[in-house]
This record gives C-alpha cells, structure tokens and sequence, in this order.
C-alpha cells in the first residue's frame, strides 16, 4: 500500500475510531491525523489522501443512524473534498453517514433479522478474477444495505458495488447473507470511485495477532 494521509474523525459516541487509528498506524504504517468533529480545517489534506469516518453510535444513534452526524462541522468540509476528488472511507456507522449525506445512494436499515450482530463474515470483492474470499468481522444492527430499483441499476450500471457477502467459496447466497442486505450489498462506491463505504470492519483484521490480515487487502485494493 503507497504511503498516504489518513483522517480520521472522531464523533461523539464513535467506538472504532482508536481500532481504525491503530490498524492504520501500527499495522498498515500510514500518517494518521484525529480529527474532531466539530473543528472544519482539513486544509492538510491533498486529494491525494483520505479522510476515515468510523464505526459506533454517532450522536447515540438518536433519530437515525448517522441522521445527526451529517450536519456536523467536520462532515460540510468532508463533503466539499470529495467534491475535489478527495478520498473518504466509511466504516459501518461511518456508511450510515455517507448515505445519510447524500455522498453514497441508498440506505442502511435495522437487519432484517432484527438482531445485532457480530462475527466473521466471508466478502467477495467485485470485478476480480477467479473466487477470492475475504474474511472480516462485522458488528451492526442497522447493516442492511436497501435502494430503489433505479438506484440498484445506477450502481450495477457504473459497477460501484465493491463487495459483497458470501459464502466461504465465493458464491453469493441467501444464507451467508447476515443482514438481508439488497442483492447482498456489502460496500459501495460513488460513481467518482473516491467515497467508499461498507458495513464489515476490515481495521479489526489487520493484525497477525488476530490470525487474520485479509483487512489489509482492502486498504490495498481500496487505496493501493
């Protein structure tokens, strides 16, 4: 992975920031900045870096996942760089903000199952050759990724679903779906390719303590 800029804002009630920090600190070896959401100078940051929205309960979850958050400070500047073609990457509650903002199409609704849930899951990225599987934790209750029949056509149109639930082999089914998910819809992108967003946890997979790196691979591929 080239060497980069990382952001990572801090939201009242956010709980993986420290975990994304760490990840792309110690694991990954990139510069991280914390940044706090109501400060709006990220003047720091080229397009060529990225700015992290991460897991948790911003605002406590009050009104709606990520509702509060996208009228933070932080998130008017984050906004106008993606405009420029800066790069943001959602994680979990950070994807629910995305959406909620309007930088990623669709939503994220309560698990069909309505339960939360935390484990592995398998993902298969989108457009690559043969049947890779990555493994990565999710932990959500409102994971289930939903969009209106233009949307889903927009997305698969511009091929901006970048990853999907699956099996341990690659294919993509009902029973390894852990939310009930659209079309099983794990992550997406804009159609720029610069704002990413989806519900597994790939900074909890970094570490070889964990006897799992495939996190790693999704900076690599994401951010190469």
């Amino acid at each position: 992975m080239k060497k980069m800029k990382f952001g990572v804002v801090v939201f009242p009630g956010s709980n993986c920031d420290r975990d994304m920090i760490d990840a792309l600190q110690n694991d990954l070896q990139q510069e991280v900045l914390v940044l706090w959401h109501k400060d709006k100078d990220i003047s720091m940051f080229t397009t060529d870096d990225c700015i992290v929205l991460p897991g948790g309960f911003s605002y406590g979850d009050y009104l709606r996942c990520g509702a509060i958050a996208r009228f933070s400070p932080m998130m008017q500047s984050v906004t106008a760089f993606a405009a420029k073609g800066g790069k943001v990457l959602g994680i979990c509650n950070g994807f629910q903000i995305l959406c909620e903002s309007g930088m990623l199409p669709g939503v994220l609704l309560r698990n069909e199952h309505q339960q939360f849930v935390c484990k592995n899951v398998y993902l298969k990225p989108e457009g690559e050759a043969g049947k890779t599987v990555l493994t990565i934790p999710v932990a959500h209750g409102e994971g289930r990724y939903f969009a209106s029949p233009q949307v889903m056509d927009s997305l698969l149109q511009h091929n901006q679903v970048i990853y999907r639930y699956c099996d341990e082999t690659g294919d993509v089914t009902a029973s390894s779906n852990p939310n009930g998910a659209l079309d099983n819809i794990a992550g997406i992108c804009n159609a720029g390719r610069n704002v990413f967003g989806m519900m597994p946890h790939p900074e909890r997979a970094c570490n070889t303590q964990l006897n799992n790196t495939d996190g790693r691979k999704v900076f690599n591929t994401l951010f190469g």
